[in-house]
């Protein structure tokens, strides 16, 4: 049995992608760490990179190359600054030379040391080989894979204990959503406080509260930073941002010089049904057009799914509930990571193992279930509406145009959040007495259909509108 923290469903990082650019930047660190421990980092001279199946297919597009530069320069995804990363990775690239782990400078030219390999390997589609040399003698080879979700596994340690020993320290171990349920109804206890009661098994509560503090944090100034920024989105489609346009149209000539001003003056604008469509959209396009130009958002559970709980938690913050306090956030974002949690270990997270189900599907199950609770739904109702938003996501594939996460997957993040909205609505309305699918089984079919799926639709640009459409019409 797995344990997983909300903190590793919820993680900080830089996007594009969390499989792809953040889990190769954590696999890099990993590397670094394990040649440090085994005293061979001082020996490196040179450095080979192999990517393998969908990390190879989609690399490029999903910048994992430069992931790769960045995570064995020692820089961390969670505090780099992000307007160094262009010059830091130029600079790689001009010189041919690398700080390995910000303490050695070696021989690296990205061109011909990361080695971009169609192949798959076993154990997962997302695979990389670390090969280190001293004065061309190998001395070290690793491999990693990246699992979705930043979720790195050494191919060493895949049947890894230490994790059954940390998930027997959680006092209400959760496998299922059914065992959920069923600790809720024993306890008398909201969803929410099953998981902060697990989460203090591993944390103080003033850790947990800080370390969600940070965490939204990022969200908002995702969704402020991507407000506010206009022009074109890197990568070659040239993609033009849209949350810049739609949220001028909405602030109107409001004057604001602060997030929480910021805050205060979208919950005095207009809020009819269509007004309420285009703040949530908004809020969900801004934070994947921050995602899709390698900037910095949280994990939710993926990079590519990043803007779906933030636009729902704005949602209920501006329009639902005027007096939300960091008690509202908080409660959300512990609903909303179990339920990642238990999809990651009944099914994937991943879109190169489950296609795009596995990443908006997950998010958007996530923002429904976290959303009813703070509407007061009961335990019940949250998992209904879990159920709901993952049973109208099931099939969808991932098929990025040009292997870059902006065509479709920014607009599907927008769909993702009023799918939730939706969803959470519905199961409020519903007498959980009359419900025919729990969500253990949408779980399980998920997971089925992701391994009836053809290769193609999972991440790979060999299908659906990325052969379809061709990038010169973009």
């Amino acid at each position: 049995m797995e344990c997983i923290s909300i903190f590793d469903m919820l993680k900080i990082g830089i996007g594009p992608s969390s499989s792809h650019t953040l889990g190769p930047w954590r696999a890099a660190e990993r590397w670094i760490n394990h040649l440090k421990k085994v005293n061979l980092f001082n020996n490196i001279t040179a450095i080979k990179v192999d990517l393998y199946g969908s990390l190879s297919l989609t690399g490029k597009g999903h910048a994992s190359d430069l992931a790769i530069l960045l995570g064995l320069s020692g820089y961390d995804p969670e505090y780099i600054k992000t307007d160094e990363i262009s010059f830091i990775v130029n600079t790689i690239q001009k010189t041919k030379k690398i700080n390995f782990g910000k303490l050695n400078t070696i021989n690296f030219n990205p061109d011909t040391s990361i080695v971009f390999n169609k192949e798959f390997l076993p154990f997962h589609p997302n695979g990389i080989t670390f090969t280190g040399f001293q004065e061309n003698i190998q001395i070290s080879s690793d491999t990693y894979y990246s699992i979705g979700g930043g979720f790195v596994v050494r191919s060493a340690l895949i049947h890894s204990k230490e994790n059954i020993k940390i998930y027997r320290t959680f006092p209400f171990p959760i496998q299922t959503a059914k065992e959920l349920e069923t600790y809720c109804k024993k306890e008398q206890l909201k969803i929410s406080e099953i998981v902060l009661k697990n989460e203090k098994s591993l944390r103080t509560e003033s850790e947990i509260d800080q370390e969600i503090k940070r965490i939204w944090n990022v969200m908002l100034e995702s969704m402020y930073t991507g407000c506010h920024t206009e022009g074109t989105l890197p990568g070659g489609l040239n993609v033009r941002r849209r949350a810049f346009d739609i949220h001028k149209k909405l602030i109107g000539n409001s004057s604001y010089h602060s997030l929480s001003e910021w805050i205060k003056t979208i919950r005095n604008s207009q809020v009819k049904f269509r007004q309420i469509l285009k703040w949530v959209s908004c809020f969900a396009l801004s934070v994947n057009e921050v995602n899709a130009s390698l900037g910095r958002v949280v994990t939710a559970p993926t990079n590519g799914s990043s803007g779906v709980i933030p636009a729902v938690l704005m949602y209920y913050l501006v329009i639902e509930n005027h007096k939300a306090s960091f008690k509202h956030i908080k409660q959300f974002l512990l609903v909303a990571g179990e339920i990642g949690s238990i999809f990651k270990k009944g099914a994937t997270i991943s879109a190169a193992m489950g296609g795009c189900q596995a990443e908006i599907g997950v998010s958007s199950a996530m923002a429904a279930g976290a959303l009813t609770e703070l509407l007061g739904g009961t335990p019940e109702q949250v998992l209904m509406a879990s159920e709901i938003a993952m049973e109208h996501h099931l099939g969808l594939t991932c098929d990025p145009i040009g292997g870059l996460v902006q065509i479709p997957c920014i607009e599907r993040n927008a769909m993702g959040a009023i799918k939730a909205i939706n969803a959470a609505e519905l199961a409020l309305e519903a007498n959980i007495y009359h419900a025919k699918v729990p969500l253990d089984n949408v779980i399980s079919t998920m997971w089925e259909t992701a391994k009836d799926m053809n290769f193609k639709y999972k991440e790979t640009s060999e299908g659906g509108l990325a052969v379809s459409v061709n990038i010169s019409d973009c």
